[in-house]
């Protein structure tokens, strides 16, 4: 029985914590999407991508016959992806229904009024009397097209109070508008906002308790052990080519999933939508999977083994940063508009 030491025992638990937070990872965004009723607020390009890396993850943990929590939790992602992917999905068309069917009765209803304004006295339609349709061009800024693809997601009363801010930031120099902007984030948070940090802080925690406990009643029952590094018979396989290749995949599509999401938020200038919980996870998910790995060892050759997935952990790590950054750049930007009526969006 390998004796357990320091590094050992933070890689176990760092590891563990990481599985809790994976396992958890998706769950928040899945209760955001179904309370709002819309998926607007994640890129379903991030999720292609995404999901495209936990195959190639799986496909290469299986033929490098990594150890049985990787390759289960790999099937377990798969499996979360093809959920929200899918919610995702449903939401959109069903939203788009609902507004192609908001549009037909707006037509209907405009058509009604040309017919009552404009009739002979018979019912019938003088066509000199009917104002032709005016034509826009796609350039146009129209009170239907303002925004950027997934930004109306507004209720109308407040799309009126956006109205009010526009007429009061006519009147107003731009000097005064920055400042206002400036100083928002200085003012005391709102209850709804210190019951997000509330809860996001203590569902970090609940994670942090439940990866360490795992951990803990892992060891003493004996389903976890001390991982020797190398073996002691000398007969080590090297990892086949083409699992590293999927490995050095998945890292790619990993790296590059979220810079869709990245590029979405910054046009839009909202994170409205997106779980900031579901962000935090992935960025404590990551972290604790690099550090189980580098605790356990810092030789050469299992750096070299494991550098697909150091990559693909370690290396999102400053994009879930830079999220988080947009989260406290444009998230409170948006809560100080709607409730204080304040801020530039």
């Amino acid at each position: 029985m390998t004796a357990l030491t320091w590094n050992e025992a933070l890689s176990g638990v760092t590891g563990s914590i990481s599985l809790a937070s994976w396992i958890f990872l998706l769950v928040p965004q899945l209760v955001e999407n179904y309370t709002a009723g819309s998926a607007d607020g994640i890129s379903l390009t991030f999720l292609f991508i995404w999901f495209i890396g936990d195959i190639t993850n799986l496909a290469g943990a299986i033929w490098a016959r990594l150890v049985p929590t990787v390759t289960a939790l790999a099937i377990y992602f798969c499996f979360a992806d093809a959920i929200l992917i899918g919610q995702c999905l449903y939401y959109n068309a069903l939203n788009r229904r609902k507004e192609g069917a908001k549009e037909d009765l707006r037509a209907a209803n405009e058509q009604t009024a040309l017919l009552n304004e404009n009739g002979d006295g018979n019912g019938h339609v003088t066509a000199s009397k009917v104002a032709p349709k005016e034509q826009h061009s796609l350039n146009d800024i129209r009170e239907d097209n303002l925004g950027l693809p997934g930004s109306r997601r507004r209720s109308s009363a407040t799309s009126s109070h956006k109205q009010t801010l526009q007429r009061t930031r006519t009147t107003s120099s731009g000097a005064g508008d920055l400042a206002a902007i400036m100083e928002a984030p200085a003012s005391s948070a709102s209850p709804s906002q210190t019951r997000a940090y509330a809860k996001n802080a203590l569902s970090v925690i609940m994670i942090l308790v439940v990866g360490t406990a795992g951990w803990a009643i892992a060891w003493q029952t004996g389903a976890w052990q001390p991982t020797p590094i190398g073996r002691e018979d000398g007969d080590s396989e090297p990892t086949p080519l083409g699992a590293e290749i999927l490995g050095y995949i998945s890292a790619v599509c990993y790296l590059g999933a979220r810079i869709p999401q990245i590029v979405k938020n910054q046009r839009e200038r909202s994170c409205d939508g997106l779980s900031l919980l579901f962000v935090i996870l992935s960025l404590l998910g990551n972290a604790t999977y690099g550090m189980g790995i580098l605790f356990h060892s810092v030789e050469r050759e299992y750096i070299i083994t494991n550098l697909p997935w150091l990559i693909g952990s370690i290396g999102t790590m400053g994009e879930d940063a830079l999220i988080f950054v947009q989260f406290r750049m444009f998230g409170e930007k948006k809560v100080v508009e709607e409730g204080e009526g304040s801020a530039v969006e």
